[in-house]
């Protein structure tokens, strides 16, 4: 027998659909008088495929019956550098909304790019130690413009928790950094990659691929876990000899090229030397219309105190 939904069962209104910030703070006011548990965000760009679903219903599982789920489909230009597919990134309202449905989302926030920045705007979020590695250093201007968003974002929610999904690991430790050192009053939650049947992690860019293309990424995935398997066989293994199994690996895709290929601490994102903590293996990968990012975890565990 089929479990019933929460809707069903708590008979709650259907979703929401807000386009301006007067409106969303608005609602969100109102709302707390019938629920006045805790509201969690979930901030995306839109184009929502599994991977975001399961976010967001990692989100209702924190809001509960009696808090309210908001999800943003908002495509940030501030994150985006000049020679970056801003306007070829995908736009698909009408399903972002079937998605929020049938993940039981209260509010759907899309707002135009009019009402999130003002034509001058000249105010700036820089987070200056995680951010430099790994994709900040070859987007110098995507975590600044991340930064810049969420906290807008935080700002206009006032959430007590947000979801970020971890096939962006350097995203979720820059936003728990700016949470963390701005003492923002939300709680940063990281979900899990959600994976294709073949082990390539669900992007809305990876629709960009040609079908050759696709055949070949999931090659970037295999690379990571052969890795981590070398290290789950031999814990001394050198970190330069993983870095130079997982390359050999990836040379062998016979399409695309390398961007950056790291393992670094967990918590830090510092480069390591030797595997003695939680580590993160983490690569960024071109292919002719998509740039790919990726990364597997492993390592002892981190000792308390």
């Amino acid at each position: 027998m089929r479990q019933a939904g929460y809707r069903e069962v708590f008979s709650i209104m259907p979703i929401t659909h807000l386009n301006t910030i007067a409106e969303m703070r608005s609602h969100l006011e109102a709302r707390r008088a019938d629920f006045p548990g805790p509201v969690v965000l979930v901030p995306t760009m839109g184009a929502l495929h599994e991977g975001h679903a399961s976010l967001i219903r990692q989100g209702r599982t924190l809001a509960g019956k009696d808090g309210t789920l908001v999800v943003s489909a908002f495509v940030n230009p501030t994150q985006f550098g000049p020679n970056e597919d801003l306007e070829a990134y995908p736009r698909t309202l009408d399903h972002d909304q079937d998605v929020c449905e049938r993940c039981e989302v209260d509010v759907l926030f899309t707002p135009p790019v009019g009402e999130m920045y003002a034509p001058d705007h000249s105010v700036s979020v820089r987070e200056d130690r995680l951010s430099e590695s790994l994709c900040g250093a070859s987007r110098p201007g995507h975590f600044p413009g991340v930064c810049l968003v969420v906290l807008k974002l935080f700002h206009i929610v006032q959430p007590n928790a947000a979801v970020f999904g971890k096939k962006d690991y350097q995203q979720l430790a820059v936003v728990r950094r700016m949470a963390r050192d701005l003492n923002l009053a939300v709680d940063i939650v990281g979900g899990e990659t959600v994976r294709e049947e073949d082990g390539l992690a669900m992007s809305s860019r990876n629709e960009n691929l040609t079908p050759s293309e696709r055949s070949a990424a999931p090659g970037i995935q295999r690379a990571l876990q052969a890795g981590k398997a070398q290290w789950e066989k031999a814990p001394d293994t050198t970190v330069g000899i993983l870095l130079r199994l997982v390359r050999a690996r990836l040379e062998q895709i016979p399409e695309g090229q390398i961007d950056y290929l790291e393992l670094v601490d967990a918590e830090t994102l510092e480069p390591v030397s030797v595997v003695d903590r939680p580590v993160v293996l983490a690569l960024a990968y071109y292919f002719s219309a998509a740039r790919l990012i990726d990364n597997i975890e492993f390592g002892p565990e981190r000792e308390n105190g």
